[in-house]
């Protein structure tokens, strides 16, 4: 039978466990440069016992910003300061991802250089506020990609993925979930596009499809992982078929040899059944434990066969060694929802968008 603290080989590279840690936005990479801080290398350090660390959402783009001082990958001086945290983790033996995460819609102007705006698959707003240095602010409509303007987002994610294996990375994850740009393409209700790129499902996964195989063909597929969150309204997100769309989107990829798949659940574990049948290559589940941030019992989802990774957010945020006291069945830290942002399978929680 096989346990969560089994190895595991993973995009070549062999993983003392089948613990991940989850992405999770700190909003530290302060100054105007959004590159990571010595705080960030300690923070990762810490946790270096994970059987993979998957870091918080990375920008590709300048544009691709949602949110403020969260960090970048597309400047010089950000590659050198992510080596900083790269060498820190892997000093400690650890292994770690960058997540590519481009907000599109989700943002506002005051979070972007002069002379950009928000972007999306369409120009439809979606309801609700970001945070800002001033305050909340409601999101805005976001500008319409063009033909031109969406090949050169791909070319971005591409480019941003070279940055992070040239800053140390062991591989990167596409954030594909929670209500950013390429969640944004897969749902009907921010994707009103009638060209090859809306429409229907095979029109709406193209995007997603185009990323996903630009970064591979850039890295190579056994460094990129993908999340998805199917159906979860997180960002204003509106789903009302996400099996079919989700089928046909692992369907177009499953040739690349991707490290993994990971999916961000929701209340629908027949989905989870549907999606992890249909993955061929490495599966990460984040289970779906609402109210409960995921606690140790997520550990038999690995034992059951239903995953091949478990990914923990808020728990690890209190507990940096969790890995040791998963094992040893305790004592665990009580994660605090006041002080984090993000965590476990955001978009189905109440917890407040606070940083920390």
């Amino acid at each position: 039978m096989t346990t969560a603290f089994d190895p595991i080989v993973l995009g070549g590279r062999r993983l003392a466990s089948r613990v991940v840690m989850a992405p999770m936005t700190r909003s530290r990479a302060f100054g105007r440069n959004a590159e990571p801080t010595e705080l960030m290398a300690t923070y990762y350090a810490q946790r270096a016992t994970a059987g993979l660390i998957v870091t918080e959402g990375i920008q590709p783009s300048a544009v691709g910003q949602g949110y403020p001082d969260t960090p970048g990958l597309h400047t010089s001086g950000q590659v050198a300061a992510w080596r900083t945290v790269t060498g820190a983790v892997h000093r400690e033996g650890g292994v770690i991802f960058a997540q590519l995460m481009h907000t599109g819609r989700i943002g506002h102007p005051s979070l972007l250089p002069e002379g950009l705006a928000p972007v999306g698959p369409s120009a439809v707003a979606a309801k609700g506020q970001v945070f800002t240095h001033e305050g909340p602010k409601e999101y805005v409509t976001p500008k319409e990609l063009s033909e031109a303007e969406i090949r050169q987002t791909v070319d971005d994610f591409a480019a941003a993925a070279r940055r992070a294996v040239e800053a140390g990375f062991d591989g990167v994850e596409l954030h594909g979930a929670n209500g950013y740009l390429i969640h944004q393409f897969l749902a009907p209700n921010s994707n009103r596009r009638t060209d090859a790129w809306g429409g229907e499902a095979e029109g709406r996964i193209r995007f997603a499809v185009e990323v996903v195989t630009a970064v591979a063909e850039a890295i190579g597929g056994h460094r990129v992982g993908l999340r998805i969150s199917p159906g979860n309204p997180y960002n204003d997100i509106a789903e009302d078929n996400p099996a079919e769309v989700y089928e046909a989107l692992l369907e177009r990829i499953a040739g690349l040899d991707l490290a993994y798949l990971h999916l961000l659940e929701g209340p629908d574990r027949d989905l989870t059944n549907r999606l992890r049948k249909a993955w061929p290559g490495t599966f990460v589940l984040n289970p779906f434990t609402h109210p409960e941030v995921t606690g140790p019992e997520a550990l038999e989802l690995i034992q059951d066969g239903a995953a091949d990774m478990v990914a923990y957010g808020a728990l690890f945020l209190a507990n940096p060694d969790l890995p040791a006291r998963l094992a040893a069945g305790g004592p665990f830290n009580t994660p605090d929802p006041a002080t984090f942002y993000g965590g476990d399978h955001r978009g189905y929680t109440d917890y407040p968008t606070l940083t920390a």
